[in-house]
């Protein structure tokens, strides 16, 4: 990509706060710089909400609830179904945008898009099909009729590692469902949330259902807006620590929260397995995103017959990988988020050789502009060591080895995280019945991709509460309301 188309993205983005079905500054004037990971330099100055502007994006959110809930499935399948299409059209345009923020690679932020998309086709479908309930009561002496109700206002809250999935996989259940939102994306990323608000007001989105308020003041213009009564249902997508916070200030109004958290993935190598096949999986579950994703593969244990063979295998896959500016030829490692991202791995993987284990290949800190860690491969990994009990939320894989099913099993159940687990083995039997020990939320057996729009994606433990995707998704948008009624 030329400067010049570079600069053309960047001139068409709106970078304003996305209030009421228009753009505008903030109520006091304070902005955030929006920076390439891969230079460190700034590419865009966007407004940043104040607590005012929460409450004004709340008020403009409830003012259009009741017209939103009142419209036709059908007709808010057909704005979403528009969306999709729309979306799908810039699908270049908003892949070159999240690599100039977010900092991955092109290969990735395309994946990314489409997989958005999907999120507003998904749920343009499930519009149609929020359902309900009859039946005759036990009792005989009435029915039971169940309506399944838009729960309201709703604040989403969103991270900066998957900038446009995370947000139409909230926007489009909620929107199906006939709530309104205020947004919230993160303040690293706040361009590519800005363009999707764009893309569903052409699609024909009404004023005020969609608000998007990027804010370096996150904390305090949040939880204002779940101090408001008006706000009913909270959807939160980031790191654990923030979700307690988050949580027990919901707590105070009674918020209905949904809460996509923290990860650390096992992902277990029997010595069955087909290594050609697990080799892949790793890569895909550990370098999609370039480690940056909850579902990424922390923590590899291998069955000790298999382990060195597998890390050899490994190392060369991560030697073989180009890291560069996301949008250059052939790159595919681009740059980590931010300088505090990247000091946090190396400190990690530091702390964990400090503990006896070895570095294979990486583990030193690129020089140069951007925010670059090399693709790492530790062995020898002792239990208890950094890398294991953290998420790294970066290219490093380390590896362990194990004797048997039940110690590997014990070993990835040993987290207070339970998001994704990942199982290679030849034998399904074997496969299926580790997979249904595993303390986590999702499972990738054979395949090292769980994420889809029809999958309830969830943790359990403190990965989470609730699931986003399939119809899960859209009836964490909605309320129960029994009626009982003779007839």
């Amino acid at each position: 990509m030329t400067t010049v188309e570079q600069d053309t993205i960047l001139r068409n983005v709106p970078v304003e706060l996305f209030l009421g079905g228009s753009s505008r500054p903030a109520s006091d004037g304070l902005r955030i710089p929006v920076y390439d990971p891969a230079t460190g330099e700034e590419i865009a100055c966007v407004a940043s909400a104040s607590v005012a502007d929460g409450l004004a994006a709340v008020t403009a959110a409830h003012e259009a609830a009741s017209g939103w809930a009142a419209t036709a499935p059908r007709a808010r399948s057909e704005i979403l179904r528009r969306a999709f299409e729309l979306m799908t059209g810039r699908a270049e345009e908003l892949a070159a945008l999240i690599v100039l923020e977010n900092g991955k690679t092109l290969v990735d932020a395309r994946a990314e898009v489409a997989y958005a998309a999907e999120f507003f086709r998904w749920y343009a479908e499930e519009a149609v099909r929020a359902g309900g309930t009859v039946q005759t009561a036990p009792s005989g002496a009435n029915r039971i009729l169940v309506l399944r109700k838009p729960i309201g206002v709703s604040v989403l809250v969103t991270p900066w590692n998957f900038p446009a999935a995370m947000a139409t996989r909230k926007i489009g259940p909620a929107l199906a469902a006939g709530c309104t939102v205020v947004l919230k994306p993160a303040s690293e990323t706040p361009l590519t949330a800005l363009a999707i608000a764009q893309i569903l007001t052409e699609a024909g989105v009404p004023a005020g259902v969609v608000n998007v308020l990027p804010s370096a003041r996150s904390g305090p213009v949040v939880q204002a807006m779940l101090n408001d009564p008006r706000v009913r249902k909270l959807s939160f997508t980031g790191s654990t620590e923030v979700g307690r916070h988050l949580l027990a200030g919901a707590a105070k109004t009674v918020v209905s929260s949904s809460m996509e958290l923290g990860g650390n993935a096992p992902f277990l190598v029997f010595d069955d397995a087909d290594l050609d096949v697990a080799v892949d999986m790793a890569m895909v579950a550990k370098m999609r995103n370039g480690g940056e994703a909850c579902t990424a593969a922390n923590r590899f244990y291998v069955q000790r017959g298999v382990a060195a063979e597998f890390t050899a295998r490994l190392t060369e896959r991560m030697e073989a990988q180009k890291m560069g500016h996301g949008l250059d030829p052939g790159v595919s490692l681009g740059p980590l988020v931010n300088a505090a991202s990247r000091d946090k791995v190396a400190q990690l993987v530091e702390a964990t050789v400090a503990l006896g284990a070895s570095v294979v290949t990486g583990g030193t800190i690129v020089d140069g502009p951007g925010y670059f860690y090399p693709p790492t491969v530790l062995a020898e990994v002792p239990p208890g060591a950094p890398v294991l009990v953290e998420e790294i939320f970066g290219p490093v894989a380390p590896v362990a080895a194990f004797d048997d099913e039940a110690e590997a099993v014990a070993m990835a159940n040993d987290s207070e995280y339970g998001l994704v687990s990942y199982v290679c083995t030849r034998d399904l039997g074997k496969g299926l019945r580790v997979a249904e020990a595993m303390d986590s939320g999702m499972v990738g057996l054979n395949r090292g991709v769980v994420s889809d729009p029809a999958a309830p994606f969830g943790g359990t433990k403190q990965s989470g509460l609730g699931r986003e995707g399939g119809h899960d998704g859209l009836l964490e948008f909605t309320e129960s309301q029994y009626i009982a009624v003779e007839w």
